[in-house]
C-alpha cells in the first residue's frame, strides 16, 4: 500500500489488569525468561502486527491514540509499604499515557479480597470511547468469556477488536497444575486473535526479547542462607505465627521455624507486598499447613505458609 494513500489507524487499547498481572508473574517467576513483559514493549508490538495486518508500510500510520488499565486495588491503610511498589507501576502506567481506573477490591468467599465489576467497568468505558473515538481497531488485553458481549456490539459500531491473549500452565508450590486458558467463544468473536504464547515462541530473538523487562542481574542467593536471623516463631492469639524471612529464591522463599524449619511460601502467598520487594530477615505473620504433596515426596513432614504478611 503506498503510502500516500494510506489514513490513519487509531487505535485503543484496553487492559484488564488483574489478567496481565498474572500473565507477568507467570513470565517473572514460572517461565525460563524470569522477567516481566514489557508495556512499552507490547505497544510497540502491537502497533507492528496492526501495520502488518493493514498492509501499511510506514508505522507512523499505525497511533495508539488511547490506553486504559482496570484493576481491583486494596485500601493504601491494607496496602502498607507496597503503596510504593503500586505508585512505581503507575508511573510507568503514565510513561506510556494509559489512563488508571481502580476499584476497591472487597471482601468475597473465605475472606478473600477479590475484584468485583471491573469487566464490567471495562466494557462499558470501551464501548463509549469506542462510539466518542471512533477506534479503527480496539485492543482488548484479556481472555475472560465476561467480554464476549462488548466485543459483539463492538462488531456492530464497526470497531474491530484484536484480542491480546495468553495460554500457559505450570505445578504450582503444592505439585498440582496450574492452568489459565482463553474463553474459546471469546477468541471466536474477535477479528484479530493473537495467542501471545505461540507468537512469542516464533518471533525472532531480538523481537521477543523487546517484548521484556531488561532484568538486571540476580543476586547470588547462596550467600543469603547464612543470614543471621531475628525472631522465631511465636505463638499469637489467632492461629498465626511470627517469624522473619530466612531465604528468598526466583518465586518461592522461606521462613524459619524453631519447631518446624523452613517453612516454604510461593510469591502468591503474599497478601501485602510485591514478592520482588521482600528480603531476607523482614518479619511476617503467616499461616501453616503441612504440604501433603511434599511430605509424600520427600517421607518427612513439610510445611507451606500462607497469608504470609510482612509486618511494620
Amino acid at each position: 500500500m503506498n503510502n500516500h494513500i494510506q489514513n490513519l489507524i487509531r487505535i485503543g487499547i484496553f487492559y484488564d489488569g488483574y489478567y496481565f498481572y498474572k500473565v507477568s508473574n507467570y513470565y517473572k517467576y514460572e517461565h525460563k525468561r524470569k522477567s516481566r513483559i514489557s508495556i512499552s514493549g507490547l505497544h510497540e508490538f502491537i502497533r507492528v502486527e496492526i501495520a502488518s495486518i493493514m498492509d501499511i508500510d510506514d508505522l507512523r500510520h499505525c497511533q495508539i491514540i488511547d490506553a486504559h488499565y482496570f484493576r481491583g486495588r486494596s485500601s493504601a491503610r491494607d496496602m502498607g509499604e507496597k503503596v510504593q511498589s503500586e505508585r512505581i507501576f503507575e508511573d510507568i502506567l503514565m510513561r506510556e499515557n494509559i489512563v488508571t481506573h481502580y476499584l476497591p477490591l472487597r471482601y468475597g468467599e473465605n475472606n478473600i479480597w477479590q475484584e468485583k465489576g471491573i469487566d464490567v467497568w471495562l466494557a462499558l468505558e470501551a464501548y463509549e470511547l469506542a462510539i466518542y473515538k471512533r477506534f479503527d481497531i480496539l485492543v482488548l488485553v484479556a481472555g475472560d468469556g465476561d467480554y464476549v458481549p462488548l466485543v459483539r456490539k463492538l462488531n456492530t459500531l464497526g470497531t474491530r477488536v484484536m484480542l491480546i491473549c495468553w495460554e500457559y500452565s505450570y505445578y504450582n508450590e503444592n505439585g498440582a497444575l496450574a492452568e489459565t486458558k482463553t474463553s474459546r467463544q471469546l477468541l471466536d468473536e474477535v477479528l484479530y486473535p493473537v495467542l501471545m504464547h505461540e507468537r512469542i515462541n516464533r518471533l525472532s530473538t531480538e523481537t521477543s526479547n523487546g517484548l521484556f523487562v531488561k532484568e538486571k542481574k540476580e543476586t547470588d542467593w547462596e550467600n543469603t542462607e547464612n543470614t543471621i536471623l531475628v525472631k522465631s516463631s511465636i505463638p499469637q492469639a489467632d492461629p498465626s505465627l511470627v517469624s522473619s524471612i530466612f531465604s528468598i529464591k526466583n518465586g518461592f522463599g522461606f521462613i524459619k521455624d524453631e519447631k518446624i524449619n523452613n517453612v516454604f511460601f510461593y510469591y502468591d502467598s503474599v497478601t501485602n507486598r510485591d514478592f520482588d520487594e521482600l528480603e531476607v530477615g523482614m518479619k511476617v505473620r503467616y499461616l501453616c499447613e503441612e504440604d501433603t504433596e511434599r511430605t509424600k515426596r520427600d517421607g518427612a513432614p513439610r510445611y507451606r505458609a500462607y497469608k504470609v504478611t510482612v509486618i511494620d
